[in-house]
């Protein structure tokens, strides 16, 4: 037997536990409710959470209330809020239909992150990307309804462009339009329309918004990968939600100028080009769109650079089976490229293709049990046998980077505490006082030992864009285990 082969045997033969799927699905979506910004709903779940940031725009006359915190802070986030609710609508679209009675929560996920991004976007030819100034608020440790740090705006307009951010917006505001054709069509339309008047924006005044606002983004959320894959990103869900001609002659005019088959291996936030493929390859799977076939070529690429024996300087395995990649909060990277898996085996599936790998082939069926064996290590399938979603199984993260779960509630502490007060809380070896159930933290180093310990951020703080693609994951395993 091949050493690819027995690689990939012994990966598949990980003692696995039997999992409630079903369960971790409405905890992953519960965690967006404990993130959100502004005024709360009636319905709010989350109850130790209270309404936050009511005044965010009124320092440039626009109501820029709501949207989520990205993470354990306390900024609204453009480029990652936007990239998680592409995800988010991405996971209804393709696997909404086992999500049962949670569907209707993710939608409503989906829905308090547009009805933020419509805002953002409501001045033609302006994206506001930003609210918070991340260094004065990274000087606190408050909980949200506290907050007394900047609540600067940051926009990109003509004269600072931002094709990144406003493609992933573009993005997002199609994508969700799907979302919503048959349950709110009006709501559908006013999405489509905003995401073309956007993505036209990114296209006509390119750079990226790190240059644009490098102080306030970086190194947060700079964009190192540059904007040409936002672009084709933005035009790929336009084409799929409009079925308009100029988009699809946009992708395939713009394929090597906009370096398609870059980095082919990456998706999360910063670097959409796997993604791109997968969900363009699609079509040409389905028989219809032969001048895709380059993306497709490219998807399967970025398939076999992910097979586990098949050496690849970018993409490694833990001795305990989990995908590595170099940088802070890798579970964004295991919950993105799983999802990849998934979606790819099933358009697969649907051609029955599988993908050429050298001398080997991959089928849809190994693909779903590589993105199994990630999800399952996510829920305690690991060698220190702990879950790395708050909430779920016996044992989880106690002491999770997160400002709000972190400090006492409002409810339980009803008295301000003021920026540096909470340091006493952030510094204790303590577990969280509230729990955010559902949140997926940054996850273990290459070597699968974790600190459960709030200072180790890279580690142990949950992010919007770790979810977002797990919805997704956790949907089909509910209904495929």
């Amino acid at each position: 037997m091949s050493s690819f082969r027995v690689v990939v045997f012994l990966l598949l033969l990980a003692v696995a536990s039997a999992h409630d799927y079903h369960d971790a699905l409405r905890k992953s979506i519960l965690f967006f409710e404990g993130q959100r910004s502004g005024k709360l709903p009636p319905d709010q779940r989350v109850k130790w959470r209270r309404d936050s940031a009511l005044r965010d725009g009124s320092t440039v006359g626009r109501d820029l209330t709501g949207g989520y915190y990205d993470a354990g802070d306390n900024i609204k986030f453009g480029f990652p809020m936007a990239f998680t609710t592409t995800l988010l609508s991405w996971s209804i679209i393709d696997f909404g239909r086992t999500m049962g009675p949670e569907l209707k929560n993710a939608v409503k996920a989906v829905r308090w992150a547009t009805d933020y991004l419509l805002k953002v976007t409501v001045d033609p030819g302006v994206v506001y990307v930003q609210v918070g100034d991340a260094f004065s608020d990274h000087n606190c440790w408050e909980r949200p309804e506290d907050m007394d740090t900047l609540r600067t705006v940051y926009k990109i307009d003509r004269d600072h462009p931002g094709s990144d951010v406003a493609g992933e917006t573009a993005a997002a505001l199609a994508a969700a339009s799907i979302v919503f054709r048959s349950r709110d069509p009006s709501y559908s339309a006013l999405l489509l329309n905003r995401a073309v008047r956007v993505f036209e924006f990114a296209d006509t005044h390119r750079g990226a918004y790190s240059s644009s606002l490098h102080a306030a983004v970086c190194p947060f959320y700079c964009d190192v990968n540059g904007y040409q894959d936002e672009l084709l990103w933005g035009a790929a869900w336009l084409h799929k939600a409009s079925r308009r001609r100029v988009y699809r002659e946009y992708i395939i005019k713009n394929e090597v100028v906009l370096h398609a088959g870059d980095t082919i291996n990456e998706f999360g936030w910063d670097n959409k080009h796997a993604g791109i493929n997968v969900l363009i390859s699609k079509e040409v799977l389905m028989g219809r769109a032969d001048y895709f076939e380059n993306f497709k070529q490219n998807a399967d690429g970025f398939i076999c650079s992910l097979l586990p024996g098949i050496s690849h300087s970018q993409v490694q395995y833990s001795p305990g089976g989990l995908i590595f990649k170099a940088g802070g909060s890798n579970m964004q990277h295991v919950t993105s490229l799983s999802f990849l898996l998934v979606a790819y085996s099933n358009y697969l599936s649907h051609s029955n293709k599988a993908v050429p790998c050298g001398s080997h082939s991959a089928s849809p069926a190994l693909l779903r049990q590589l993105a199994k064996r990630q999800v399952d290590y996510i829920l305690g399938d690991n060698p220190l046998r702990m879950s790395y979603m708050v909430g779920y199984g016996e044992r989880y993260p106690q002491r999770i980077h997160h400002r709000g779960s972190s400090l006492p509630s409002v409810k339980a502490h009803p008295a301000r505490i003021h920026c540096k007060e909470g340091s006493l809380y952030f510094l204790t070896p303590n577990p969280n006082p509230n729990r955010l159930v559902g949140a997926v933290v940054g996850g273990p180093n290459v070597t699968d030992a974790f600190p459960d310990s709030r200072p180790y951020f890279q580690e142990s703080e949950p992010t919007t864009y770790i979810n977002a693609p797990l919805v997704g994951l956790l949907s089909y395993f509910s209904a495929h285990s």
